[in-house]
């Protein structure tokens, strides 16, 4: 579980809006750009590259 002080201030590195944490998938979720970043060990990682691109 990310800490909520951690999701209060990460934005998406691409559009700088809102994430959603989705604890049981272990991603953070841009619903603007359709992008989900994974979370590897406790540590989101942020690269636009290693986002996988979401359907609709």
């Amino acid at each position: 579980m990310l800490p909520k002080e951690l999701l209060e201030v990460l934005a998406c590195p691409q559009c700088k809006g809102d994430l959603e944490y989705r604890e049981k998938e272990q991603k953070l979720v841009c619903h603007k750009c359709k992008l989900a970043f994974p979370i590897v060990d406790d540590i989101p990682v942020m690269l636009i590259e290693e986002a996988e691109k979401l359907e609709g």
